[in-house]
């Protein structure tokens, strides 16, 4: 065998360890995207028990809500009666605070 120069050598060396870069950077892609799935899945989870789930006590009006439709949404048919800073139902605006008492639980 003839002798190898130490460019050669140097060379190949630095082949071998890209070689495992790449390979170890095709392993951690492949679990990036099953965690990235797994993700997917579970936050519609979260969503189908969102919309299960009765409003929280404390609501924060959304754009384009109003008192009517959170009453539906949320089954408290008495909004305007627990929340006494509410002067006038028609004057409801995006990051509104209002009390919700679902009808179930009363």
């Amino acid at each position: 065998m003839a002798p190898v120069s130490s460019s050669t050598e140097l060379a190949e060396k630095i082949s071998w360890y890209c070689a495992l870069l790449l390979a170890l950077m095709l392993v951690l892609s492949c679990c990036e995207s099953a965690q990235s799935h797994d993700d997917e899945i579970m936050v519609g989870l979260l969503k189908k028990e969102a919309i299960k789930k009765p409003c929280d006590e404390i609501y924060v009006v959304r754009e384009g809500e109003t008192l009517h439709t959170i009453s539906e949404k949320c089954g408290d048919p008495y909004i305007v009666e627990e929340n006494p800073h509410i002067h006038d139902p028609d004057d409801v605006f995006p990051g509104l605070v209002i009390k919700i008492t679902p009808f179930n639980y009363r």
